[in-house]
């Protein structure tokens, strides 16, 4: 016998956890000794290339019943074809949640109907029962159909749900509520290339213990309605392209600290109203708020310079954030390139500009009149700024020029360092 092989079943199975899964069932070939030691593995990652399916769905088939351990710590399962059969993956899913999985991961797409994919029946009924499970991720045309009575997830801390074909408003719902501990929650909302816009309905998050939101929709998404009521919430993502909602009802969220804003609202008032504790705000809109709001403590600003307002928007934030000690201007990922109007400048110099505000950063930077005129004025009126880095695609604005044109305008700080990239 080899020296490794000589070794406990202990550290033998710390050794073949370093491996791929696939590798690690493959070691039972190597002598008996190794025969039955991959079979107690905590996690278990299985995922498939589009040509490696065939041999995926027979690997899993015969190796997946005789794993042996009482518990399993994870289950990653990725799924790029439409021949494996739901049955085979129902079976899967039904061997690791009998044996008290704490972490499921399954994404599962069907290629020849991705443009308005179908729902793929393949969850089994015993995972709205399992008491172990904490993370549930799940991704592409997978049917979600939550039983109405005698379920629950007690023990559930984490949701994603990443393009679930199947989901709506109801259906989000009825999850929802039979997750009690729940702590994390991201939704990505999707609707086919081809499909028409769809209507989510009502999309109604009410948690009591939920700390971090993520809601994303595209521009086919339509919701009746959005209403978050989340008392302990620390961190909200709202991504809503479509901006179709009839009505937005966010509230009590008396311990958020970051929000990350990106709408197509008409109104965001009642949406302002909600996040002005916060101390980190990104934000992107096309709407400007009213009079009446402060952002108290908020002292990390990043603000979106894709819409025609960013400069009101940018100047309305300014002067309703006393406290605030870094701001960022750059684009979204995905977001266009657009000229925003003509900087009307805040009618008196901000709070922030005289007492906080210390680093200045703008990436994306196009060089405009506008782009200009916005970067010289903080130059010129913050007091106590360290730093200011302007950074720019060569394609539109030379760092040459860039260098000419800022460096030579007023600075309120002696201190303010000039950085270009």
């Amino acid at each position: 016998m080899d020296r490794i092989s000589a070794l406990s079943d202990e550290l033998l199975l710390k050794i073949i956890s370093l491996l791929t899964t696939r590798e690690a069932v493959f070691t039972s070939t190597l002598s008996k000794r190794w025969e039955c030691v991959w079979k107690y593995l905590p996690k278990l990652d299985f995922t498939s290339e589009l040509s490696h399916r065939p041999a995926l769905t027979g690997f899993l088939n015969r190796n997946l019943p005789l794993h042996r351990a009482p518990v399993i710590e994870s289950l990653r399962l990725y799924i790029a074809l439409d021949r494996t059969k739901h049955e085979d993956v129902r079976m899967w899913l039904v061997i690791a949640l009998s044996r008290s999985l704490r972490e499921l991961d399954i994404s599962y797409h069907d290629v020849s109907d991705y443009n308005c994919p179908r729902r793929r029946d393949i969850l089994p009924s015993s995972l709205y029962v399992c008491k172990s499970l904490v993370v549930l991720k799940l991704e592409g045309q997978i049917l979600l159909d939550v039983p109405l009575r005698l379920v629950c997830l007690p023990s559930l801390k984490t949701l994603k749900l990443k393009k679930v074909t199947s989901l709506d408003g109801e259906s989000l719902g009825r999850l929802l509520s039979i997750c009690p501990v729940l702590e994390n929650l991201s939704v990505v909302f999707f609707i086919g290339r081809d499909c028409n816009v769809a209507n989510m309905g009502n999309v109604i998050v009410r948690v009591l213990s939920l700390q971090r939101l993520t809601l994303l929709m595209d521009y086919r998404c339509k919701l009746d309605r959005l209403e978050i009521d989340a008392p302990s919430l620390k961190y909200l993502k709202l991504v809503d392209l479509n901006g179709g909602s009839e009505s937005c009802l966010i509230e009590n969220m008396p311990v958020l600290e970051e929000a990350y804003v990106d709408v197509r609202y008409d109104d965001i008032e009642s949406l302002i109203g909600t996040i002005t504790y916060v101390k980190r705000l990104t934000i992107c809109s096309r709407a400007l708020y009213g009079d009446g709001f402060v952002f108290s403590q908020l002292e990390d600003l990043k603000l979106c310079d894709c819409t025609v307002g960013a400069s009101m928007l940018l100047s309305r934030l300014l002067i309703d954030s006393p406290n605030l000690r870094a701001l960022n201007i750059f684009q979204m990922k995905k977001h266009y390139d657009t000229d925003m109007d003509l900087w009307n400048q805040p009618s008196h110099v901000p709070a922030c500009f005289e007492s906080s505000l210390q680093s200045f950063s703008w990436s994306g930077y196009l060089g405009g009149v506008q782009d200009r005129d916005v970067a010289v004025y903080v130059l010129k009126w913050a007091n106590c700024l360290k730093t200011a880095t302007i950074s720019s695609n060569e394609q539109y604005v030379p760092k040459l020029e860039m260098l000419k044109d800022l460096s030579v305008s007023s600075r309120a700080s002696t201190a303010c360092q000039l950085f270009f990239d």
